[in-house]
């Protein structure tokens, strides 16, 4: 059996938790990155962080998972911010226009100062 899980490191910081997802966010991973970022979101930080540095490819199934992260964080009253996206995953973005709704900054630390 083949383990479909995605790696997310958490960094919790006074005023917002950061998630960094590890590996390709496709249709196999993305139900173990959706578990991870509503754990986050159950936690309410302020701020809701994504770094995805270390992201080099995302499919139509991660980018579900951020839209209903995006729609349970303005539900909570959580600040969501994407950070770091490669031009691969922000191709992806902009093609599906995703871009005009996402706070995108291109660091962490311009997500947890913004």
């Amino acid at each position: 059996m083949q383990d479909n899980s995605l790696p997310v490191d958490i960094d919790r910081r006074p005023g917002a938790t950061i998630l960094s997802p590890r590996g390709d966010v496709d249709m196999s991973r993305a139900p173990s990155f959706r578990e991870r970022v509503r754990e986050a979101q159950a936690g309410r930080p302020a701020r809701l962080v994504i770094d995805m540095g270390a992201v080099e490819y995302m499919d139509s199934s991660g980018l579900a998972t951020l839209v209903e992260a995006m729609r349970n964080a303005r539900t909570e009253g959580v600040e969501l911010v994407l950070c770091a996206l490669n031009p691969r995953v922000k191709a992806i973005f902009e093609i599906a226009r995703l871009h005009q709704f996402f706070r995108i900054v291109p660091t962490v630390a311009d997500a947890v100062e913004a």
